[in-house]
């Protein structure tokens, strides 16, 4: 663990200014159009509004690595984080894909997306301690806090985290780090789907220090991090070739020669229970999460893939820009509860608005 001291804030402060805008954009009706690094655009319904830029709403305002906590605002870029963390030997555990060099804090909290350690580690929101967020009345209020125990407003960190910006601004997050592991180690195993997703379920009853698992036309790629003699210990047992641990670099950016931009096929994502059989649908698989998210490239119709993956117990995501409705439709209820929660913290709709579901 690190002895170093907290850091002081640094970088640039525009939440005045942010404040403003907002302020006047729910006084006139204007929609607004949330913008960060722009690395994940494609992820949800284009936005018709005025740009609210939170880019230069940047720095680390403070880093305990005792305490495991670091507050950062909105605009600073991920990468930068990710340096500043890596220095204290420490890490976002959910390993958040960046999409370019441009991605930012407030981007990663406001998609949610998790990388390849996410069954094991937690998602994005469980990482999430408390937030600051601009509300359509331009007030600057802070939600949650810096450590686990402290819950006041902890709800609301959570409801916006993932949210799209479409209840409120982001200008801060307080996330919880964890330190880097001790030893690591990947491989690959020749294998068919059956005999992974088995071999999956029964390590995830062991002592096995798995951080990934992905299966792809006919191998298993794993990966090992943890203390020294676990990692060795496990590597000895398991066996099969070692792996360049770019690898996961590449599955988390999507750089993998599966997601090629030259297959012209839709690019899904489905989420469904690690236990849930191989799925009735056209296509070429890669399993990723020991077999939780199936990324899936198909010309299938989306309504049938949409169809198929909730009668698994689970939902499909459309990751390629042009889909009229790129998310699986809320059931009635929940749709309902939406509406509510949008209508309460944002009754003229100026956030994103349409950026998850036409009426939200």
């Amino acid at each position: 663990m690190s002895d170093r001291t907290p850091q002081a804030a640094s970088g640039r402060d525009l939440a005045e200014e942010l404040c403003a805008q907002v302020a006047d954009a729910d006084r006139t009706g204007t929609p607004l159009r949330i913008e960060g690094g722009g690395t994940k655009g494609f992820y949800g319904r284009p936005v018709e509004g005025t740009a609210l830029d939170v880019t230069g709403h940047q720095g680390i305002s403070h880093y305990d690595p005792v305490e495991l906590v670091v507050s950062v605002r909105a605009g600073t870029p991920i990468l930068e984080l990710e340096r500043a963390l890596a220095e204290a030997g420490q890490q976002l555990a959910f390993e958040p894909p960046h999409f370019g060099p441009a991605a930012t804090v407030g981007g990663t909290v406001a998609t949610g997306l998790s990388g390849p350690r996410r069954p094991w580690s937690g998602a994005v929101r469980d990482f999430v301690l408390g937030t600051r967020l601009i509300t359509r009345e331009g007030r600057h209020l802070r939600f949650g806090g810096e450590v686990m125990k402290n819950v006041a407003g902890y709800d609301l960190s959570r409801l916006v985290t993932g949210a799209q910006g479409t209840l409120g601004v982001i200008t801060e997050v307080s996330l919880k780090v964890l330190p880097l592991p001790g030893a690591a180690h990947s491989l690959r195993l020749q294998m068919p789907l059956e005999s992974a997703m088995t071999k999956l379920a029964r390590w995830g009853r062991q002592p096995v220090p798995l951080t990934g698992a992905v299966w792809h036309d006919g191998s298993l790629y794993l990966r090992l991090e943890g203390g020294e003699r676990s990692v060795d210990a496990s590597r000895a047992r398991l066996g099969g070739e070692a792996l360049d641990r770019a690898f996961w670099r590449d599955l988390r950016e999507q750089a993998l020669p599966f997601f090629s931009a030259d297959d012209t096929r839709p690019l899904w994502r489905l989420s469904v229970p690690q236990v849930a059989p191989p799925l009735e649908l056209e296509g070429d698989w890669l399993f990723d999460w020991a077999g939780a998210q199936r990324w899936l490239r198909s010309d299938m119709p989306a309504a049938t893939i949409r169809e198929v993956a909730v009668r698994a117990g689970g939902h499909a995501t459309c990751y390629t820009p042009g889909l009229t409705d790129p998310f699986t439709p809320l059931a009635p209820l929940l749709a309902k509860y939406h509406r509510q929660l949008k209508a309460r913290l944002d009754p003229n709709g100026i956030f994103n608005p349409g950026r998850l579901y036409p009426d939200l």
